[in-house]
């Protein structure tokens, strides 16, 4: 595997909305050349439409996709995963780093399925790689040396934050950054909509929504302060945000959304058990 990703061939296995993500973002970033990434996918019209937006090389067959490339990212649903893993196991070249996307698929059930001794990466990223905004973890299969979580780094790094956990923590990875936009998308989106029925038109309860969550995000970021610290200086005693506030905590928001957490995390090892 060379070092440059404008040289290097890299196979999706998949062209889903997160592989969709990661190729824009690469694409945009001009990190990789669109020349040299193959799509394959079951569905002809998702391939067509990825040729056509991206410039990518599709595919129909996933073994014609992975000849020879230097990366192959599995982007494929977990359910499907071992089906794949039998069709590609004499594919994929034996030199080629394999990088799962797959949700809850440990990387001993990949490396079990491939060639003896081929490296796998596992990776969690999210779907606002799409706008080069992501947030992904990474973790080593028992085959991956450090050059190995170097190129999953830069790669995913192309399209946003990057960090190294161990592969035991990828669950967590999962509820958190993996799940997390559907998370704040639905809480915006309740923000939009009640808005709305507040008085205020659709187009101003978008943008208002828009910045105050980006906002929001900014300062946390910026300030480095606990996120309790800046919802106390928010809340004057009597006003309106302290309203909201006991609103919520009688409702007992903050417990669902622990619970959401928790269930998300409970799927994704749920995912590590499925044979297929």
């Amino acid at each position: 595997m060379t070092a440059d990703f404008k040289t290097e061939t890299i196979a999706f296995i998949g062209g889903g909305n997160m592989a969709e993500a990661l190729v824009r973002g690469l694409v945009a970033s001009g990190v990789c050349d669109p020349g040299r990434i193959h799509v394959s996918d079951i569905a002809t019209t998702r391939v067509e439409y990825l040729k056509g937006a991206y410039g990518v090389v599709g595919f129909g067959d996933n073994n014609a996709a992975v000849a020879g490339a230097g990366i192959v990212i599995l982007a494929v649903k977990p359910q499907v995963m071992g089906a794949v893993l039998r069709d590609l196991r004499d594919a994929v070249p034996k030199e080629a780093l394999v990088i799962s996307i797959a949700a809850g698929i440990p990387t001993s059930r990949i490396e079990a399925a491939l060639a003896p001794g081929q490296r796998v990466v596992r990776v969690m990223p999210n779907t606002p790689s799409l706008v080069s905004a992501g947030a992904a973890a990474i973790a080593p299969g028992s085959h991956a040396v450090a050059a190995d979580e170097a190129a999953a780094e830069r790669l995913l790094g192309a399209v946003g934050l990057v960090v190294r956990v161990t592969e035991d923590q990828l669950d967590a990875v999962t509820a958190l950054s993996g799940s997390g936009p559907a998370y704040v998308f639905y809480f915006m989106e309740t923000m939009m909509r009640t808005a709305e029925a507040l008085g205020l038109a659709e187009d101003v309860a978008r943008d208002l929504t828009i910045a105050t969550v980006r906002g929001a995000a900014q300062l946390l970021k910026e300030t480095g302060e606990d996120p309790a610290v800046l919802r106390a200086r928010v809340t004057s005693k009597g006003g309106t945000t302290e309203a909201a506030l006991k609103v919520m905590e009688n409702e007992g928001i903050a417990a669902a959304f622990a619970a959401a957490l928790r269930a998300a995390h409970d799927r994704s090892r749920e995912l590590s058990a499925i044979t297929d």
